[in-house]
């Protein structure tokens, strides 16, 4: 029953609020009528008819000036629902001088608040699950499929040293053919699950990913990494690690560029990851990469923001929060 009563509150309230003010309109009206000189005649006289018009008109006024006041809130509101994206989160309507729709706009504010939550929990779960999954795939391939190929290798390697001359050629072609697989299996395994992020750090990973990046697309990377940063926390250093490796992959699609900017920079305030190519820019496309990104930013309280200016190229710029906050 409180709930009922609570839930009903606003809609009460407005009625209340609209009704006074109709009743104020009218009794405004009737006191003019009997204490104003003006008479209506019945029937009604040529005369008497502008006054009648201007008085409705008045009120009429009046009312519409008023409604819409106490109704106001009802557009921003809407205007919000809209807008509102969870992925974009911290979109709030003002309660302030709301009157009788205050409860309404805190009771529409608690409910992101709680969509946000809910959706940053359920984020946060499915990522743990992406990067657990990752982590099995990329054990399985340098274990199982690397080792199975190093043994293959081994073998054939016995096979070119007894074999006849006129086959060793052939052999040999089949050899490093099988080499740049076991190569290709390793570099699969380690952008699945970056060990060197685990082993030697956020800078050093940052590196090593900028180095594999230029080796497999030719595009340079010129990095600027501040060596005196914060201690993170490991979700931290991951999303930092996995926004550039996405910020890079997109960069290899569809830029087009010829030169790709990473930089790591950091203040007392926040810590701050860019990546910024000189390729085509454009429209950007909120697709599974754009939106992982964002996921993955909403999970360690940062912002993400993607800009991109037609023949100026793409920036991405990742910032986190370092102050009044545990990085740890």
């Amino acid at each position: 029953m409180g709930k009922r009563d609570q839930t009903g509150a606003p809609a009460k309230a407005l009625f209340r609020r609209l009704f006074a003010i109709n009743g104020l309109l009218f009794a405004a009206g009737t006191l003019v009528l009997a204490f104003s000189p003006a008479t209506v005649s019945s029937p009604v006289l040529v005369t008497e008819a502008p006054v009648l018009a201007i008085g409705l008109t008045v009120m009429l006024a009046a009312n519409a000036l008023l409604v819409r006041r106490s109704l106001a809130p009802l557009d921003s509101l809407a205007t919000v629902m809209q807008r509102v994206d969870l992925l974009h989160a911290g979109d709030r309507l003002a309660d302030n001088d709301t009157g009788d729709l205050a409860h309404l706009v805190r009771t529409f504010n608690g409910m992101l608040d709680r969509l946000e939550a809910d959706h940053s929990a359920s984020s946060a779960a499915a990522l743990t699950a992406q990067e657990s999954e990752r982590q099995r795939i990329a054990r399985e391939l340098h274990d199982e499929i690397g080792q199975s190929l190093t043994v293959v290798l081994l073998g054939l390697k016995r096979t070119v040293d007894r074999a006849p001359v006129a086959l060793r050629e052939e052999l040999h072609t089949v050899q490093e053919a099988i080499r740049g697989c076991l190569d290709e299996v390793r570099r699969v395994a380690r952008r699945l699950r970056p060990g060197v992020l685990e082993d030697l750090g956020l800078h050093s990973a940052l590196k090593e990913l900028s180095t594999e990046f230029t080796q497999a697309s030719g595009l340079p990377v010129h990095r600027h990494l501040d060596t005196g940063l914060p201690a993170l926390s490991e979700n931290v250093e991951l999303v930092i690690y996995r926004i550039a490796q996405e910020g890079l992959t997109n960069v290899a699609r569809h830029a087009h560029a010829t030169r790709v900017d990473l930089s790591l920079i950091s203040t007392p305030e926040h810590l701050t990851l860019t990546i910024a190519d000189d390729g085509r820019g454009g429209v950007i496309e909120e697709g599974t990469g754009i939106r992982g990104m964002l996921e993955r930013a909403l999970l360690v309280g940062a912002r993400l923001t993607v800009r991109s200016v037609p023949g100026e190229g793409t920036e991405v710029v990742l910032v986190i929060p370092t102050s009044g906050r545990s990085t740890r």
